[in-house]
């Protein structure tokens, strides 16, 4: 009942007015993952890379297990390859970023992983909360989550 709740607050979210300006005219793409389930975060990059070859601007949260794919020590389950192209959730999400991707994780992932900013792969930020829901609220903006 809770993910249920989640995602209507999401969607609903989707669909508020913000003000606009010039990054507004782009789509921009949230994907958000929680889960640490490999084959569902492998999907999750998947997608994020056919929106961002179809022009979206990308923007990936990663929150409770799924912050563990921004791990420098990641779990083999983040890094494993998987069929049919042999890629990992994490190798994957590198080549995203490779490409424009923004990757934060969850303001409060670290604190309750007993880790700081350098467990994190180079280029992975901590998402402030304001501006991920300003993210969120934007005209434009679409969101996925794992």
């Amino acid at each position: 009942m809770r993910k249920l709740f989640a995602a209507l607050a999401l969607t609903a979210a989707a669909f508020v007015a913000a003000p606009a300006s010039a990054e507004d005219d782009k789509t921009t793409l949230v994907t958000m993952v929680a889960t640490g389930e490999p084959q569902t975060q492998l999907m999750a990059m998947v997608l994020t890379a056919q929106a961002m070859e179809q022009g979206a601007a990308s923007h990936i949260l990663l929150c409770g297990p799924g912050g563990d794919l921004a791990l420098k020590e990641a779990p083999a389950s983040a890094t494993a390859p998987q069929k049919p192209r042999d890629m990992s959730p994490q190798g994957l999400m590198k080549m995203l970023m490779g490409k424009g991707a923004v990757v934060e994780v969850c303001a409060i992932y670290l604190p309750n992983k007993g880790a700081d900013q350098s467990a994190l792969l180079d280029g992975v930020g901590v998402a402030a909360p304001p501006a991920m829901a300003a993210k969120l609220l934007a005209k434009g903006a679409r969101i996925m989550s794992f």
